[in-house]
């Protein structure tokens, strides 16, 4: 007991700290990386990129190299003990024997490791862990569960149980049921399905599923009367929220390999011509609710401004050199719309039309062409504005004014005229289930 209380006590010191600085790198990620289509797992190594000197890039990147041998490392072992150790012992004694068993196990995890890639999720490191979590949480919760009660069931018993979680969590997950009902919920659903089906017509099982807790005859008609109520209410419930879902998606698929088409088209919402003063900024409100937008997928805005340069300049020097050109200004825009915004600015030209944009979006732009490891429920989500886009936008124009000039040749520049247009981006998409392998 002391033992175990003194390396649980180590465990949280190291392991506590661990989590709240990997919280920090993740609020501090989503803070710096707002691009929709950022990839969450590139969070620590953007960051060291964008906020330490090259040294401590090198110790980030090599950190993260060592954690991943160190787990490939560990798996191997592991499996390399269990065989040794438990399904031929024989095979402990023998050196060569082992190391043959260590090389085997290390070219299985390089095979696996490919062949992963090639399932749906595959390539997210972060989905593979979250299905370990899940599958680890049905194996063992049920295992522990019946174990606790007293029940001590055989190898048999304990690895049917285990498959038949595991199986769960990895059918729940390519089949795209994840999105409804977490994979923990299935995956002990079916190990509990499988120990009490053994206990029931299994010899080699104990026919008492509680283990050291017996259920009298008159316990058990009560016991299964209130299963089959819980059953038929929760049964209810699901039915209710899978026809309302229905309806709503009918032909959303599962995880896997779609085909992805989408077109974006722009509708102008207002237009417009302001002189803004030197270091005066103007604040335009712009509302979307008088516009007919029934049924339009919005997934961003674009503010365009378009400007000259109306520098005048007057004095006998001005034609000489370079004294009669304008200085370029500064013109700034920025857009708003909930918690979307983005501010560009570019610089006039004499005797030329300039422009420049400031654009917002909500929708991930990277999902176009074949997408793999998603359902399409989880694509139509990335895609789908979901009734965003409407309402109040906020245009702010400002020009930094310069003047040119020198002795002689008398400059004023007391702001621009600029010309606005505000349009919404439109979004357009067609999902359909991949049928070439790539």
């Amino acid at each position: 007991d002391k033992d175990r209380k003194e390396a649980m006590i180590w465990f949280f010191v190291w392991q506590t700290p661990f989590i709240l600085l990997m919280l920090i790198v993740g609020w501090c990620s989503r803070i710096l990386f707002t691009a929709s289509d950022f990839d969450p797992e590139l969070g620590l190594p953007s960051m060291a990129m964008e906020t330490m000197p090259a040294f401590g890039v090198g110790m980030i990147l090599a950190s993260i190299f060592a954690a991943t041998m160190s787990t490939a490392d560990s798996q191997v072992l592991a499996c390399t003990a269990a065989i040794t150790d438990d399904i031929k012992p024989e095979w402990r004694e023998d050196h060569k024997t082992t190391k043959k068993v260590t090389l085997a196990m290390a070219a299985l995890a390089t095979i696996i490791s490919i062949a992963g890639l090639y399932i749906p999720g595959g390539d997210s490191v972060f989905s593979l862990v979250v299905l370990a979590v899940y599958g680890l949480g049905g194996i063992f919760i049920p295992l522990l569960t019946i174990r606790w009660m007293g029940y001590k069931p055989d190898s048999k018993h304990t690895i049917s149980m285990m498959v038949a979680a595991l199986s769960a969590v990895i059918f729940w997950r390519v089949t795209g049921l994840n999105v409804h009902v977490f994979e923990s919920i299935p995956a002990m659903t079916a190990a509990f399905t499988v120990h009490f089906v053994y206990c029931a017509f299994r010899e080699e099982s104990s026919s008492q599923p509680f283990g050291r807790f017996t259920i009298s005859d008159t316990h058990k008609e009560k016991l299964r009367t209130g299963g089959l109520v819980v059953l038929f209410l929760v049964a209810m419930t699901e039915t209710v929220y899978a026809l309302n879902y229905l309806e709503e998606e009918p032909t959303s698929g599962g995880v896997g390999t779609y085909d992805v088409s989408t077109n974006l088209s722009l509708i102008l919402v207002q237009e417009g011509t302001e002189y803004i003063d030197d270091d005066d900024p103007k604040t335009i409100i712009v509302n979307t609710n008088e516009l007919n937008l029934v049924g339009k997928n919005i997934v961003g805005a674009i503010l365009t401004l378009e400007y000259g340069e109306d520098e005048t300049s007057n004095g006998p020097t001005c034609g000489i050199g370079n004294l009669g050109d304008a200085e370029p200004d500064s013109i700034s825009s920025r857009i708003n719309y909930a918690e979307f915004n983005q501010t560009t600015s570019g610089e006039n030209q004499e005797d030329e039309t300039i422009s420049h944009n400031a654009s917002i979006s909500w929708y991930n732009t990277s999902l176009n062409g074949k997408v793999s490891g998603l359902s399409e429920s989880q694509i139509i989500e990335q895609l789908d504005s979901g009734g965003r886009g409407t309402g109040e936008y906020s245009l702010e124009i400002e020009v930094s004014a310069e003047s040119g000039g020198g002795t002689g040749c008398n400059h004023e520049d007391e702001g621009e005229e600029v010309d606005y247009t505000l349009h919404l981006m439109i979004l357009e998409y067609d999902i359909r289930e991949s049928t070439l392998l790539e």
